[in-house]
């Protein structure tokens, strides 16, 4: 009996290291995959964007030009936002923003969406407007799952 109780120690132990091992192992990976995207200057990054979209949406020479200004624009502001984060979070010392800051933000936020659509729809033709909707709700919805798992795991 007693080694029927210390052989099912020993799983669960041996169990318990491997599930550490696994988590530790995700967080490298994430780690490594936001350091690839840091890797990238904004004129990369807008390019790469660029590509891809006229892949899905099949875009002509006029409209790549166009379209490239915007998302070089994007990248510009995104990397100056994810560097004032950086600062900002080494200041606050673990304290959160205050509810006017987030509102603040989130209000700006939505202002630039709804700027980059218009944006968008005055480039694209009606087809390629109502493709790119559809690939942009799937990459919120993504993004949405993502953080969601994210927020489960920690």
């Amino acid at each position: 009996m007693k080694k029927l109780v210390l052989i099912a120690i020993a799983f669960v132990t041996l169990q318990a290291t491997a599930q550490e091992h696994k988590k530790e192992h995700r967080k490298g990976e994430q780690k490594e995959r936001i350091n690839h995207q840091n890797d990238f200057s904004p004129e990369e990054m807008a390019t790469l964007r660029t590509k891809k979209m006229t892949l899905d949406l099949d875009l002509t020479e006029a409209q790549q030009r166009e379209i490239e200004k915007i998302n070089l624009e994007h990248a510009k502001e995104r990397q100056a936002k994810m560097e004032a984060h950086k600062k900002m979070r080494e200041n606050s010392k673990g304290e959160k923003p205050s509810k006017e800051e987030r509102f603040n933000r989130m209000n700006e936020k939505l202002d630039k969406q709804i700027a980059h659509k218009k944006q968008m729809k005055s480039i694209l033709s009606k087809e390629q407007f109502e493709i790119f909707e559809k690939m942009s709700k799937h990459q919120e919805m993504m993004h949405r799952k993502h953080k969601k798992e994210r927020s489960k795991r920690f």
